[in-house]
């Protein structure tokens, strides 16, 4: 399987990598974190890591580390405004659980 982008999380991760003049795409990664045990963080890549896995959507790269993989596989990373909110949206199969405020999940 693998992660992929929607048209509209691919379009505003294009802009900014741009706009930052640099850069190979962008790394989703999970870590240890809140009250159900895992949280997010997406940041950016100029470098690739030896145990790095890279997908593309969209002609945007979604760089994978193989620990964060094996949470993330088949994860589809959305962006979307409503509202005055506005952000990215993880549509991940293996979620069992997230806390109350949206912040972290279980897997």
């Amino acid at each position: 399987m693998s992660v992929f982008l929607t048209q509209k999380a691919a379009e505003h991760i294009d802009f900014y990598l741009k706009k930052r003049g640099h850069g190979l795409g962008i790394r989703l990664g999970v870590y240890t974190a809140g009250c159900s045990g895992m949280a997010y963080k997406l940041e950016y890549v100029d470098k690739l890591k030896s145990d790095d896995q890279v997908f593309e959507s969209f002609g945007i790269k979604i760089i994978v580390d193989s620990k964060s993989f094996i949470y993330l596989n088949g994860t589809q990373l959305d962006y979307a405004k409503e509202g005055l909110k506005e952000g990215f949206r993880f549509k991940n199969p293996n979620e069992k659980a997230t806390c109350g405020c949206g912040e972290s999940f279980m897997v």
